[in-house]
């Protein structure tokens, strides 16, 4: 067993600065780590994250949800386990799916998309973090629940507190409190809508969530508007980094954005590849719930689990050259990257696989497709190198871009 001083801590601001130094030192030499502050044992290597991702064993559980999550979001689908879990994760996940996600979904994500990039393409200059990336996923979400997208400052405010909340690897009063504090504003935003839409159902996400029924199963409004919360917050917050790191990997790798502008079926490849060179979400925790050996040594039943996504995707001895972005790598499957046969753990993996993945994929490639066809010329703003910031979700903060404008 390693102790966390033999490596940069991860609350350091070394750490946060740059992580993939001190990830590539924990993979080597300190593969589990007890980490006292976060009161968990930190594990690095692919081999391992993958190992209770997939928990062929039964020996995690998401138990740690119980005080990760649910002060904010209330008690959500991805704390439920057996049966419970199967049925109420087969009551939503038609929709973030096949003839569904294309037939009703895909129009509203390409509207999105065009409203937000009209906005500026006659400019020649934009930034792609806040005139797009952060409002693009938001957005569609609220189009897709039907909710009122004049309220989106509302719920951009919302989802940034809870995902401020779950990244509260410090315990920081304020952000505890301003995180509890949006669940009751949430609360009270949702439910009036939510006994609303069970009386006069539409056409939309919400409408579905009321009305889906397995084996005489319902969901309860308070799952309802729990989900809601965790769609908005996870939907939201992983997209809106995925779109910006696809962006700032291919500004800063000019070849192979020309490649992708050139031939459009290659944005797959760059989204998967984003997925496992600069992941969106960088840790995710799970709880044992038997003593497991691991790399490094054992951890006991009970404990918290943080998986470095981040790190796991850089290791070198699951990929090549680890350290290079390349949409063209043949160690990475395209095909099933957006599915639970990932061999990148951006989505993680097994039986709590991300139920948005396909949804993401849909919002990327659509919005890298219409914001190249809208500035054929983009380029990073003169002087200007990407910087991911962040540590439990981790992307660009700005990216500044000049081209063409549409009209000149």
């Amino acid at each position: 067993m390693s102790t966390a001083q033999q490596v940069p801590d991860i609350l350091s601001a070394e750490f946060a600065a740059d992580p993939y130094p001190a990830y590539r030192a924990m993979r080597e030499s300190a593969p589990l780590i007890w980490h006292e502050p976060t009161r968990s044992y930190i594990v690095s290597r692919y081999e391992d994250v993958e190992y209770v991702f997939k928990d062929r064993k039964g020996e995690f559980t998401t138990d740690n949800y119980d005080w990760q999550l649910e002060p904010v979001h209330g008690k959500t689908i991805i704390q439920l386990s057996g049966r419970e879990h199967a049925v109420r994760r087969a009551l939503v996940a038609p929709a973030f799916r096949g003839a569904e996600l294309q037939e009703k979904f895909l129009p509203v994500i390409e509207r999105n998309s065009r409203e937000l990039i009209d906005a500026f393409r006659d400019r020649g200059s934009a930034d792609l973090v806040a005139d797009y990336a952060t409002r693009f996923p938001v957005n569609v979400i609220v189009d897709m629940l039907g909710l009122d997208k004049a309220d989106h400052a509302r719920f951009h405010r919302w989802y940034t507190a809870v995902v401020a909340f779950l990244g509260n690897l410090s315990a920081d009063p304020a952000v505890t409190e301003a995180g509890e504090r949006t669940r009751v504003e949430f609360t009270a935003y949702m439910m009036p809508i939510i006994r609303a839409r069970r009386d006069a159902l539409g056409d939309d996400l919400l409408s579905t969530l009321c009305a889906a029924e397995i084996d005489g199963v319902r969901m309860s409004d308070e799952e309802i508007r729990a989900f809601c919360s965790l769609l908005l917050a996870a939907g939201g917050e992983t997209t809106d980094k995925a779109i910006a790191g696809i962006f700032a990997n291919l500004l800063s790798h000019p070849d192979q954005l020309a490649a992708v502008r050139a031939d459009r079926s290659l944005i797959p490849r760059a989204f998967a590849e984003t997925l496992r060179y600069t992941p969106p979400v960088h840790m995710i925790m799970r709880q044992s719930a038997t003593e497991v050996a691991l790399s490094g040594g054992s951890i006991p039943a009970g404990a918290t689990v943080t998986c470095l996504i981040g790190s796991a995707n850089r290791d070198a001895e699951r990929y090549r050259d680890p350290d290079r972005f390349d949409l063209f790598r043949e160690d990475l499957t395209t095909t099933t990257a957006f599915s639970a046969a990932a061999d990148h753990l951006a989505f993680a993996l097994g039986r709590h696989f991300c139920v948005g993945a396909l949804l993401a994929k849909a919002e990327v490639e659509t919005g890298v497709d219409q914001l190249l066809d809208a500035m054929p010329d983009l380029r990073l703003a003169d002087g200007f190198t990407p910087a991911e910031q962040g540590v439990f979700t981790r992307g660009p903060a700005s990216l500044p871009v000049r081209f063409t404008p549409a009209r000149a």
